[in-house]
């Protein structure tokens, strides 16, 4: 594997991720969707592109990006809770013509624990949970893991991450003050940026492609006791919740990964 990577997406995972790899001694090419970003990226060392991927068409100089690359990482949010209608499996299939006329042989994609509905039984999915046909049929984030996964002469491995937690970015500055917050009883799947790039970084070096990861921290606590600590911790006023109605929820378990892996992720949410 060369010691080059291309990131689509450098946001708030890529970029940082970027620098853990330059600093590690990997060469990275990065994308940003944002002209003005460009500067921010070649400053920390990113081979910047402009590259945005549409339903109808793809811009920017995307084989210059993946060229010289044989591992890909794609880092590009969805963006289906702000526009619910666009279609972001055609995006990516557009895209993977591109991947198909380069040198990538390993794809990482970063995807979400959002792939599995919420239940009131707040069922345990693990990594090697089969969707049934209408899952996949409902949902565009199954669709575009299946798409890359199934890629002919591309091994991919896809990690779906928790709700993301950073430095300055933490649920619990959305969720203070506020009232009737659903889902009081609900698991928390959570996971820090530095836990995100620990995970990836060792799928890299382990070379662990073609498989399917979780990350998410151990969390025993329901939401509302998790948000009213943090609340607590934060010196924030505390959110408050609904209990008229039933909770729902989902449990993320990572043991396969962990495993896998040889890691035991420490509480850093």
């Amino acid at each position: 594997m060369q010691k080059q990577i291309s990131i689509l997406g450098c946001g708030w995972l890529g970029l940082p991720l970027a620098k853990h790899l330059i600093q590690n001694g990997w060469e990275v090419k990065g994308s940003t969707t944002s002209s003005e970003k460009m500067k921010n990226l070649e400053a920390e060392g990113v081979q910047a592109y402009n590259i945005e991927l549409q339903e109808d068409r793809l811009i920017g100089n995307i084989s210059g990006f993946l060229e010289g690359s044989e591992l890909l990482i794609i880092a590009i949010p969805p963006g289906l809770r702000r526009h619910p209608h666009s279609d972001f499996v055609s995006k990516l299939e557009r895209f993977t013509t591109s991947i198909s006329d380069s040198k990538v042989k390993n794809i990482i994609y970063v995807s979400s624990s959002a792939v599995f509905k919420d239940h009131e039984s707040y069922p345990s999915f693990t990594e090697h949970y089969r969707f049934t046909p209408g899952e996949v049929e409902e949902s565009q984030l199954i669709q575009a893991e299946q798409l890359l996964l199934n890629l002919n002469e591309v091994k991919t491995s896809v990690i779906r991450f928790g709700g993301l937690v950073g430095k300055e970015r933490h649920p619990v500055n959305y969720l203070s003050g506020k009232t009737g917050i659903k889902n009081p009883e609900a698991p928390v799947n959570l996971i820090h940026l530095e836990h995100c790039i620990l995970l990836i970084s060792e799928i890299i070096q382990q070379k662990k492609l073609g498989k399917v990861f979780h990350g998410v921290e151990e969390i025993q606590l329901s939401k509302e006791k998790f948000y009213t600590r943090k609340a607590k911790e934060f010196n924030l006023p505390a959110p408050e919740f609904d209990h008229s109605q039933v909770s729902v929820g989902k449990e993320i378990s990572m043991t396969w990964t962990s495993r896998e892996l040889g890691i035991k992720l420490s509480k850093k949410v």
